[in-house]
């Protein structure tokens, strides 16, 4: 695998050229905030401006958790990538992901300077301390405020203090979704993503039924409280675990919906239910 760096200070427009540059150069796959694009399309991994703390983001960033760096590890492999590129605010930091990553020595260095001018660097730093926006590379949908209290657009927006959870604060998040979302916005409703969640959770062995699902917002994403129904003498914690983790993975994978929350209320055990589905 050949690995190539594209670098700049925060705020300066990497992620917005990001597949502009990495089509120049011939890269067919992306690592951006921890998330590994290819194609069009989050393939692995998850965005560190989820975390909580900005030194949790720049942990994440830097693949130091061994949970992130093995998943990397193992998406990068698998997907068989020729040339990567390496987003990074120095090539200092690109150069520890790198190692971090295991990807070998990293061949060429590109600034934002090299692509970008003084002036748009200026607006795209003007956007995210005053907008508090961010870009990730990968094509939008909107969902619409009605519905999960967010709307989409090909930035995205982060509060500026992380450790701070604002009230009533909206938030700009970018979905991915097939490049076909310039001709216009694409819409989801809430019932998609509960019918999404019961889906994956009738795939879990020992769950009879979904009794009730509820979906709220805040301003980080969403949580999902849901009832359900499972069969006597299973391990209650065991299944429960296995559904979060099924909702919680496959609604972000279809529709990069940050899932926040999963809680499962047990309302009842069905004692008459058969072994095995």
């Amino acid at each position: 695998m050949k690995v190539i760096a594209f670098v700049g200070p925060s705020g300066t427009g990497k992620s917005y050229r990001a597949l502009t540059v990495a089509s120049m150069n011939g890269a067919d796959a992306i690592i951006d905030d921890g998330l590994l694009i290819s194609h069009g399309k989050v393939v692995a991994g998850t965005s560190a401006k989820r975390e909580a703390t900005r030194i949790a983001s720049v942990k994440h960033a830097l693949f130091l958790p061994q949970e992130y760096a093995s998943e990397m590890k193992k998406a990068l492999k698998k997907g068989r990538i020729k040339k990567l590129m390496i987003l990074g605010t120095s090539e200092g930091m690109a150069i520890k992901i790198a190692r971090r990553l295991e990807v070998g020595p990293i061949e060429r260095f590109i600034h934002i300077e090299d692509v970008a001018t003084p002036d748009e660097m200026s607006m795209a730093n003007r956007m995210r301390m005053e907008d508090g926006k961010h870009v990730i590379p990968v094509p939008t949908f909107e969902i619409q405020k009605q519905f999960s209290g967010y709307f989409l657009h090909p930035l995205r927006r982060f509060q500026r203090n992380l450790d701070i959870e604002e009230e009533g604060a909206e938030a700009d998040k970018s979905i991915v979704r097939p490049t076909f979302s310039y001709m216009g916005d694409y819409v989801i409703s809430d019932e998609v993503l509960i019918q999404l969640a019961i889906h994956e959770a009738m795939k879990v062995d020992g769950i009879v039924k979904i009794n009730n699902i509820n979906v709220r917002k805040t301003g980080h994403g969403v949580h999902m409280d849901i009832t359900a129904t499972l069969r006597y003498g299973e391990n209650l914690y065991a299944v429960c675990r296995e559904a979060q983790h099924k909702i919680r993975d496959k609604i972000e994978y279809l529709t990069s919906v940050n899932m926040r929350r999963v809680h499962f209320m047990i309302k009842s055990l069905d004692l008459n239910a058969k072994t095995g589905k």
